[in-house]
């Protein structure tokens, strides 16, 4: 049972069809390089903690909001994490900078778990033990999101370093595509 579940969320993080979660984790990795990886380690860990806290909580029925709700919202963290790379410009960020980053990660974190609590719910259908699978699915997430931005963080640095694009160019080529895909999911999922 604990394989199945995990290998669920590898490849959820992995379908393209929702993309929307892969290009959440460019966003949030588009200032760091590969010799950056334990920043976005950490990053990327702050972000499935919020994650699977909302999760649990919605798969558990405990918590619940509309989805037409969040599904506005996921694209909106989209949005504002691309806002971040363009208006802030400190090269390697100082020590508060990357705390208020690993406490937005955290935070829309939450908000991207329950997008996912209905599909979940669905798999689980009838488990008596919701723990083991609950486990096991946030591990394989967290497993594909550092395969992510692993590949990410490669390419980026072989752009940069052995293309030589200027670095600050990079991200902002990276951040205006993802804020333009995001902002026109925006649109297209405004619920009000």
């Amino acid at each position: 049972m604990f394989g199945l579940y995990l290998e669920l969320g590898f490849e959820h993080i992995l379908d393209f069809k929702g993309y929307d979660h892969i290009i959440f984790l460019i966003s949030i990795c588009a200032v760091y390089l590969f010799n950056d990886w334990k920043k976005v380690l950490i990053l990327v860990t702050a972000f499935t903690i919020g994650h699977s806290l909302t999760l649990a909580l919605a798969t558990l029925n405990i918590f619940s909001i509309s989805t037409d709700i969040i599904e506005f919202l996921i694209p909106l963290t989209i949005f504002i994490s691309a806002l971040f790379v363009i208006f802030i410009k400190n090269k390697n960020g100082s020590k508060r900078q990357h705390q208020i980053k690993y406490l937005a990660a955290m935070f829309f974190g939450l908000i991207h778990g329950l997008g996912f609590s209905n599909y979940l719910k669905a798999i689980l259908g009838k488990e008596n033990d919701l723990i083991i699978p609950l486990f096991a699915f946030n591990i394989g997430l967290e497993i594909g999101q550092i395969i992510t931005v692993a590949l990410y963080l490669l390419l980026a640095t072989i752009i940069v370093v052995y293309f030589r694009v200027v670095k600050r160019e990079f991200e902002l080529i990276i951040a205006g595509a993802v804020g333009g895909i995001s902002l026109l999911m925006i649109i297209e999922r405004y619920p009000f």
